[in-house]
């Protein structure tokens, strides 16, 4: 298990960890890896390092392999972690991955998505890809105070996810021992697809204040980000994140959720109804 002191892989890990079944928690800092019962601590591993992950991963059956924080060595890292992985014998590797990887996806991290997939395509391991939309936690965290929500995503629309829904998913594709997910791949999605407007029609009710969405032009979208002091590949994945929107690349709702689950994926305005946090931020600039 990676990612464990994370929103996916920690949900994950806590799902497994109830289960009974062995689970191995992997990081950077193992003093940062929740207590868990039935769980143990590997030793601390870095995707980039080979020797380390090697250690950490040795006796492993199965690998849940969260995605590493974005960066221009994103790939490299991905690869060293599955070709350790396969070095010590492991035999499966579930990776999550993002709705509408391709090498040509507008969203540029959706590339590097695809990259680690068709490495780990190579291996010779059994593979099950996690493909998230958006998450729906991200949509009012992109408001902000000012209750503007602003993007070039155009009139797009977003199938975005509930992360327990991806926890749900994936814990139930890792459970199931058996081969009915080898070399599949599944589309993580919520129920709807719907356009940011709709998205700020719905805080706006939700929290009583005024929140709209604002369209911007691709320049005008690099111009507002100028002020984060983020560095260029980073602010192009902020700006086609938007723009995949637009361009319709994450508007295709699954039924992999309730498949996988058993339960309906949550809609966002269930997700705003259980998550009051996500939208403080916005009653407090109001």
């Amino acid at each position: 298990m990676t990612g464990a002191t994370g929103a996916v892989g920690g949900r994950v890990a806590r799902r497994l960890a109830r289960t009974g079944v062995p689970v191995r928690l992997l990081g950077r800092d193992p003093d940062r890896l929740p207590d868990l019962p039935g769980a143990d601590h590997a030793p601390a591993a870095r995707y980039g390092d080979a020797q380390a992950m090697r250690r950490a991963l040795d006796g492993a059956h199965t690998l849940f392999l969260v995605s590493a924080h974005e960066s221009p060595y994103r790939v490299r890292e991905h690869t060293t972690a599955v070709d350790a992985a396969v070095a010590v014998g492991v035999e499966r590797i579930v990776y999550v991955s993002f709705q509408g990887a391709a090498p040509d996806a507008t969203f540029t991290f959706a590339r590097d998505h695809w990259d680690t997939e068709a490495h780990i395509r190579t291996a010779e391991v059994r593979h099950t890809f996690l493909r998230d939309n958006w998450y729906l936690a991200g949509l009012p965290a992109m408001a902000g105070t000012d209750g503007v929500l602003r993007g070039p995503g155009g009139d797009g629309r977003v199938a975005a996810v509930a992360h327990e829904d991806i926890a749900d998913a994936a814990a139930a594709v890792l459970l199931d021992e058996g081969t009915d997910h080898d070399d599949r791949v599944y589309d993580l999605t919520g129920p709807e697809a719907f356009t940011l407007a709709e998205a700020a029609d719905e805080l706006s009710r939700v929290t009583g204040r005024p929140v709209v969405y604002v369209p911007e032009t691709r320049e005008e979208a690099y111009a507002s980000r100028a002020g984060y002091g983020a560095e260029d590949w980073e602010v192009a994945g902020w700006v086609t994140s938007y723009e995949a929107i637009a361009n319709g690349e994450l508007s295709a709702v699954s039924d992999a959720v309730p498949a996988l689950t058993g339960h309906p994926a949550k809609s966002f305005a269930q997700f705003l109804v259980e998550n009051p946090d996500s939208y403080r931020h916005l009653l407090a600039g109001g």
